[in-house]
């Protein structure tokens, strides 16, 4: 029997003790978009953080030992995605969730920004992923608030820059860093809604990284057995690449819509066009800001240009 494989959970493939009564859950499409991973605190009362780990693993983990509560680390589709099949049960949300969650137009807004990116999100990813607006919390926490659920210790450390909502949680018992978001995948760092900040993401990542964990667990890739430092110094050295991708394509003079055509980063490959015309824009924009303010663009009439 595993570490804390005490409920049966050890019958279920897609679950894997990391600590007593601390489990991973491996998300549908291996924890990639529009799914996540999650993970399962089972003490006492059994706590799931996130719920975008596909529905039909969740019903089988509630059916195995009954969720008392959802704790959501941030509010982006792919960790509220399942929300409606525990919309009954004990809910904590981060003190910097909008009441927008609540409504999917707003949320749309929210997250593109324009009225055309807006309604669009809510045709793809509200009702295309059949999301479920989250209700009133039960409870909220906040930065340097420890959650004492499920058998943790969780010390809640706001972690924003990818969204202002966005947490990561240490587990004072254990030493295991769940960084939700610093996800380490090859796309590197996501900021691609309007309140997204790249230099506050950064300061973000050196912040989780300062912090005294053993071991490193994501959103979207499978648990680190160490510190995972090289994955930490490469996930920043993405800000920089994201940064000379755009400043090699200001030459001549080129627009934010004629770079953003090009898909130097999703590279075409996000089903809905005007979803990748609406994010990849606002990530572009957000990048030229910053190079345009260190003097390595100039703009003149809507024209970017290195220098």
């Amino acid at each position: 029997m595993g570490i804390g494989m005490n409920m049966g959970f050890e019958e279920i493939d897609y679950i894997h003790a990391l600590a007593e009564n601390f489990y991973f859950v491996q998300g549908d499409g291996q924890g990639h978009f529009p799914f996540c991973n999650g993970y399962l605190l089972s003490g006492k009362e059994t706590f799931l953080i996130d719920v975008g780990m596909g529905a039909e693993k969740i019903k089988e983990i509630d059916a195995k030992k009954r969720i008392d509560g959802v704790i959501i680390t941030h509010s982006h589709p792919d960790h509220i995605l399942n929300w409606g099949l525990l919309r009954d049960r004990y809910l904590l949300l981060p003190e910097e969730t909008p009441d927008a969650v609540s409504d999917l137009d707003l949320l749309g807004q929210r997250f593109a920004g324009n009225q055309e990116g807006g309604a669009r999100w809510v045709e793809v990813f509200g009702r295309g992923l059949g999301l479920y607006p989250l209700r009133e919390p039960d409870g909220r926490f906040c930065h340097g608030d420890l959650l004492k659920v499920g058998g943790a210790e969780l010390e809640a450390i706001h972690a924003p820059g990818h969204l202002n909502d966005h947490y990561c949680f240490l587990d004072r018992r254990t030493g295991i860093l769940i960084t939700t978001d610093i996800d380490f995948s090859p796309f590197g760092p996501w900021y691609c809604n309007p309140e997204a900040d790249i230099e506050v993401f950064q300061a973000t990542v050196k912040k989780i990284m300062s912090l005294p964990f053993s071991r490193v667990c994501s959103s979207h890739s499978e648990p680190f057995e160490d510190r995972a430092t090289t994955e930490f110094e490469t996930f920043l050295a993405d800000f920089d690449r994201h940064r000379r991708t755009v400043l090699d394509l200001c030459h001549p003079y080129t627009t934010i819509e004629e770079i953003t055509a090009m898909s130097p980063f999703f590279k075409g490959r996000m089903p809905d066009k005007v979803i990748q015309r609406t994010f990849e824009g606002n990530m572009i924009r957000k990048i030229l800001a910053l190079l345009v303010r260190d003097g390595l663009v100039e703009e003149s009439e809507g024209c970017f240009r290195r220098v």
